[in-house]
């Protein structure tokens, strides 16, 4: 862990005490702040360090605090405040994150800073493993995997995954290299539309010093129009990074094959078709923007390839969880909205595809193109209805409810059909909350279903 020493003997509140709240009340009570914290599931309001009084922030006395620690999950602009924060603001409180607790405790830490809208999860974990693979100690974490403060205090490199609300509440953001890889509409209920949602992305980009990188994506327009935004700045290197061709001065594909060409030479740097676990475009543009990062950073070109070709993947995210009779059942729970699902979808040509939860904003267009390639769908959860509704003329749609129920016809489906690489595929293009605890949770629940499948005769 990392003591939070920074508000030593001065009081802080933490509102929400899920993993990285917890950890965050935890690190401040080391470093000798007085804690309040508050969390609405009881069950999270437990006992922690003698420091940490538990104490309902919507209500207790909040002179004195110096700053309020907010979970990314609680609204803090729109669709309207959490009652926390509006006390907070009334009281001229900062509101920041335990990313922003992270950068000013640790300032002299190298970091990479990875966003976009889809595929941060696997391109911050693949830049992890690269260096790793190359001999370096890192701790990797944020959005994904570790809360920041629980990382080794001796380290002097870190990867963050940072999604667009850790983003909002990390105003000393300093990352030597940031990698953005995509922006499309998501979470527009919480940014007030998508205007707010790039603004909150492009805070990335403007973390940047000036003998930093900037490794952007460029496959959607969004993207293109913030890369010359940072190139006029003349700033920090820019590197463009694509997963259909080879960008001059950047990273991209030929062939199934990473080519680098920037700072004066083109080179190949890894064969993606040995790649288990990349598959699909998405993916190609995932590895450039982890190679580009690691090329940023002097990493040596052959830990860079080796560490592509043998990445494990991640859970919930294309994760291979079995095969019973000849079909491959694969988690992608972590795909919670259209154009991830329509990635993942884009990788199989004969997919029994489960989907279905907490509907977003973003509807379903995104997946219109890949559809050809689903079999048979089977909903579940609260957008069940209305996707099956939206979808039916499409493709045969099944509203089975519940996961159990769409895993069992899937199957069923899959076996007495006998297509040829036949998959069934969670891939919900929905958050998870209306009937799991978080996407892991679904992907775990998934896994565990066609574990108890077998095979049958």
């Amino acid at each position: 862990m990392i003591p939070v020493s920074i508000f030593r003997d001065r009081t802080v509140a933490v509102m929400g005490m899920a993993r990285s709240g917890r950890v965050a009340a935890e690190a401040l009570a080391a470093g000798g702040a007085r804690v309040l914290a508050w969390d609405e599931n009881p069950q999270r309001r437990r006992a922690g360090p003698d420091r940490i009084e538990f104490a309902d922030l919507s209500i207790a006395d909040l002179r004195g605090v110096e700053a309020l620690v907010l979970s990314p999950g609680i609204p803090h602009t729109h669709p309207a405040p959490h009652r926390v924060v509006s006390r907070a603001r009334s009281n001229r409180i900062p509101i920041i994150g335990d990313i922003e607790l992270l950068m000013r405790s640790c300032p002299a830490r190298t970091t990479v800073a990875v966003s976009g809208t889809n595929g941060k999860s696997t391109t911050t974990a693949l830049i992890g493993h690269v260096l790793r693979t190359a001999g370096y100690e890192c701790d990797v974490g944020g959005n994904i995997g570790l809360p920041v403060l629980s990382f080794d205090a001796h380290h002097d490199l870190q990867v963050l995954e940072l999604s667009s609300y850790q983003l909002e509440l990390t105003p000393s953001l300093a990352c030597q290299v940031a990698v953005l890889l995509n922006i499309s509409p998501d979470h527009l209920d919480r940014h007030g539309g998508f205007d707010g949602y790039v603004a909150a992305k492009e805070r990335l980009l403007e973390a940047v010093p000036r003998d930093g990188t900037v490794v952007i994506g460029i496959q959607d327009p969004t993207c293109r129009r913030l890369r010359r935004t940072v190139e006029r700045r003349s700033e920090p290197l820019v590197v463009p990074v694509s997963g259909r061709a080879v960008p001059t001065g950047g990273v991209g594909m030929q062939a199934r094959r990473v080519v680098a060409e920037f700072r004066g030479r083109r080179r190949t740097i890894a064969d993606l078709a040995a790649a288990r676990a990349l598959p699909g475009a998405h993916n190609a543009q995932n590895a450039c923007a982890a190679a580009a990062g690691a090329l940023a950073l002097g990493v040596d070109e052959r830990a860079i390839e080796a560490a592509l070709l043998d990445f494990p993947g991640l859970a919930h995210r294309q994760e291979p969880v079995g095969t019973r009779n000849g079909v491959r059942f694969v988690n992608d729970s972590k795909a919670t909205n259209a154009d991830a699902a329509a990635r993942a979808l884009s990788c199989y040509e004969a997919v029994y595809w489960i989907a279905g939860g907490l509907a977003k904003d973003d509807g379903l267009a995104a997946l219109y193109p890949v559809l050809p390639r689903v079999r048979a769908a089977f909903f579940i959860g609260a957008s069940m209805d209305a996707m099956a509704a939206e979808l039916e003329e499409r493709m045969p749609c099944h509203r089975c409810g519940t996961l159990d129920r769409a895993v069992e016809a899937a199957a069923a489906l899959a076996r007495n059909e006998g297509c040829d690489g036949a998959v069934v595929l969670l891939s919900p293009a929905a958050a998870s909350f209306d009937q799991f605890e978080s996407f892991e949770h679904r992907g775990d629940r998934f896994r565990d279903l066609v574990a108890g499948l077998g095979d049958v005769p």
